[in-house]
């Protein structure tokens, strides 16, 4: 039977899948920003955060079956349809065809390649942080496609196009929310 996950029991259902520390910190980052965005819209910031903490639940153990064995995993766990759709519809044109509708996965799918972006440029830079990241740095290393090469920069461009936010609003209010998540460093 599916429910509304709390937090403890989605943190649960994903580490009995995901061990990986750099696999467990990507989780807790687009948690963190997925409980922003969701507080500055209005929106419940622990529904999107489950999402969010979710999103790659399969991609350890399944990457060549992501999103697509999410569903059976989540359903095994008690999770509700909603969060179903939400995790799958971020693999949307690269691995299922779950289109992200609501704002909140198309958050989800804007968000989720940039953050891994912004923490690469993270790791570059002293503090080995974001909080004093600024937004000219993540454009640079944006720009530079060899940098963090594994982010698709084409789904993070479709991702700001669903949101109907330009590339530039897009970088501002995810390193914003990055900063001030307590997820992050």
């Amino acid at each position: 039977m599916s429910k509304q996950l709390n937090r403890e029991e989605a943190w649960a259902l994903l580490t009995e899948y995901n061990q990986d520390p750099f696999h467990l910190h990507h989780a807790r980052t687009v948690e963190g920003v997925m409980r922003c965005f969701a507080e500055q819209r209005g929106y419940d910031p622990e529904f999107w955060g489950i999402v969010g903490l979710l999103h790659d639940i399969d991609f350890e153990q399944w990457p060549e079956q992501h999103c697509v064995k999410a569903p059976e995993l989540l359903r095994e766990g008690g999770a509700d349809e909603s969060i179903i759709h939400a995790v799958c519809s971020h693999g949307w044109a690269i691995c299922v065809d779950i289109k992200p509708e609501h704002e909140m996965e198309k958050v989800l799918y804007a968000a989720d390649e940039l953050t891994g972006l912004i923490g690469a440029a993270a790791l570059m830079r002293p503090s080995k942080s974001v909080k004093d990241m600024e937004v000219k740095s993540v454009k640079k290393k944006y720009k530079d496609k060899k940098f963090a090469a594994g982010c698709s920069r084409a789904v993070i461009e479709q991702g700001a196009e669903l949101l109907g936010w330009d590339l530039n609003t897009l970088i501002e209010r995810t390193l914003e929310a990055m900063k001030q998540s307590d997820n992050v460093e």
